[in-house]
């Protein structure tokens, strides 16, 4: 079986592509294949790549159609023409990645898929030490610890004692604090029923009462913990979904359900470490892969999807048949394709054009100078564009940045994710949305160098160049961008909008981070979960007698058992938690 080391690169994604595509007419209208096994994926990213993993190893035939880039958000980005001297082209990315150790279902596969002597899962190592960063003179917020014994933290008067000490001490008054983790303890004894029946329908802001409450209560807890940690706005997003994340990042903190460390990075860049092998083994498996094709529209009859019909760029259009179909695509891809005929078949679906996107897109700088601000993730509290960012070299174990890539003036990548494009900045005063990307690459760095950990490690000389997701596209005529890779955005009663991963469509199965899932977050993760939902799904409509795809669920922890029973019975007598005194 085909496996790379960590010298060894594919040339590229379309030379993937283009080896797939059948001989005499660039698509296949059928394919030469088992009947009833032919299954065509309609999207390369993370859901696509997942079901085709899944799928191949069950005996299927698979063909994944990808119209843009392999991997899609989760890739790297080679930015062209930076290499020189014999180095790889400088690695860009949509954004950072980040696995923390609550997440089972992509490290389960990346263990799936060979790498030098092992497998990808070995390039997963533990980012340690995450800061929180205020601007100015504040105190620097959120060091995370567990205290002494994690078995006396799970009890509700060890969880208040443990959030009040971790979240403490940051301007917010401490009445306020003490309000805000007692309404984080409500939810964390909330059975499921209230979570989705009552949580789902209250906006986190209306939750924690942060509309009455100081500036630092709103900045810090109601938002900056928000919008840094989960990438979605407080005032919008469902409490279900925020506080189902709050909740895995606690019980992360404590090592209780985890799969590997509190938080982990890859040790090369993404297409290195993981898309490139993953292809690469996928193909050996049989996996075809075609470049360039994306679907416009689905052909039915007698109940069925029969054919997909696909476009190039150039808008050249093709059809291939198949048994199966997988949708892999996000939301706002997917929408477009629901014609009358599809939504003739399943009603339902027609309630995807109600969810809402929002940006959240990475700009890497390319640094002159290392900067050692800490082994882990960096949140910019303060930072009106709620600013994350990573320092990669460290990370990555054969690779010099120097040595290996660029024109051997980069010595290190800062990697920074925006999440709000839609606040004012602080040097432009105006929102990302509205800004050429030299005004955002100038904002951002004057939004990190107000935060006084890191303002003097990025002196003006220290950058080298910089690199903005090219999804983004500055549109003169309009005064502002356009985002070809936005993100599912979780709004207030937005779950019973959203498919499961099993249609009214006897063949044509739902994946993507839009569909319902445990993790209920527009993630890698929530990807990868919803594709094995698809698998099963097209595995129970065949009658496949495969084994099913290992699906996991967040921790739920037992000595809260009895809490919830109890909520259960409050909520079916249209009674408060116990904890919730209103």
């Amino acid at each position: 079986m085909a496996q790379l080391d960590r010298r060894t690169l594919l040339t590229s994604a379309g030379a993937v592509g283009a080896g797939a595509v059948l001989a005499g007419t660039g698509l296949a209208p059928a394919f030469a294949a088992t009947p009833g096994r032919r299954v065509v994926v309609l999207g390369g990213g993370m859901a696509g790549l997942t079901a085709a993993h899944e799928l191949v190893e069950r005996g299927f035939e698979v063909t994944v159609f990808e119209p843009s880039a392999w991997g899609g958000k989760a890739r790297s980005i080679p930015v062209a023409g930076t290499g020189g001297g014999g180095r790889a082209d400088l690695p860009g990315e949509h954004g950072f990645r980040f696995f923390p150790g609550f997440y089972h279902h992509v490290p389960e596969t990346m263990r799936r898929i060979p790498f030098g002597n092992g497998t990808v899962g070995d390039n997963l190592v533990a980012a340690t030490g995450g800061k929180f960063l205020r601007s100015g003179d504040h105190a620097d917020a959120f060091v995370f610890g567990i205290g002494p014994d994690p078995q006396q933290v799970l009890t509700v008067d060890g969880l208040r004692r443990f959030l009040c000490d971790t979240l403490g001490g940051h301007a917010v008054p401490p009445h306020e604090l003490t309000y805000f983790v007692e309404r984080l303890l409500v939810f964390l004894t909330s059975c499921d029923e209230r979570r989705l029946g009552q949580w789902e329908k209250v906006s986190w802001w209306d939750f924690v009462g942060a509309q009455t409450r100081s500036k630092p209560y709103q900045q810090i807890l109601a938002a900056g913990l928000t919008r840094n940690l989960v990438a979605a706005k407080e005032t919008i997003a469902s409490t279900r979904t925020i506080g189902n994340m709050g909740e895995a990042f606690v019980y992360n903190l404590m090592g209780r359900g985890n799969d590997g460390a509190l938080d982990r990075v890859l040790d090369l860049p993404t297409n290195e470490a993981w898309i490139d092998p993953w292809l690469t083994y996928l193909r050996g498996r049989g996996v075809r892969f075609v470049a360039g094709q994306g679907l416009v529209r689905y052909e039915t009859a007698g109940g069925r999807v029969t054919a997909a019909v696909l476009a190039d760029a150039a808008g050249t259009t093709s059809r291939v048949e198949a048994d199966w179909f997988v949708s892999a695509m996000p939301v706002e891809r997917v929408v477009p394709t629901l014609t009358p005929d599809v939504l003739a078949l399943d009603p339902g679906l027609q309630r995807l054009s109600s969810l809402k996107t929002d940006w959240m897109v990475g700009i890497q700088f390319f640094l002159r100078a290392p900067v050692e601000i800490t082994r882990g993730h960096i949140t910019f509290i303060d930072s009106p564009w709620a600013l994350t960012a990573l320092t990669q070299g460290q990370f990555w174990a054969d690779r010099t940045i120097t040595r290996d890539y660029g024109d051997g003036d980069v010595v290190d990548i800062l990697s920074v994710d925006i999440s709000n494009w839609d606040a004012p900045g602080i040097l432009h005063g105006k929102p990302a949305k509205e800004c050429t990307r030299q005004e955002i690459a100038e904002e951002v760095l004057a939004q990190i160098r107000e935060h006084h950990t890191v303002g003097d490690l990025l002196p003006e000389g220290i950058i080298h160049s910089w690199f903005l997701d090219p999804g983004v596209q500055w549109n003169a005529a309009a005064g502002r961008n356009t985002n070809q890779t936005p993100l599912l955005v979780n709004t207030v009663d937005s779950w019973s909008s959203r498919p499961t991963a099993r249609t009214r469509i006897p063949n044509l199965v739902m994946s993507g981070d839009f569909v319902q899932t445990d993790i209920d977050l527009a993630t890698m993760e929530g990807a990868n979960e919803s594709a094995r939902h698809a698998v099963n799904a097209l595995l129970d409509e065949s009658g496949s007698t495969a084994a099913r795809a290992r699906t996991f669920r967040l921790y739920d922890p037992p000595e809260f058992t009895l809490l919830k029973q109890t909520d259960k019975l409050l909520y079916r007598l249209g009674r408060r938690n116990l904890l919730d005194l209103g």
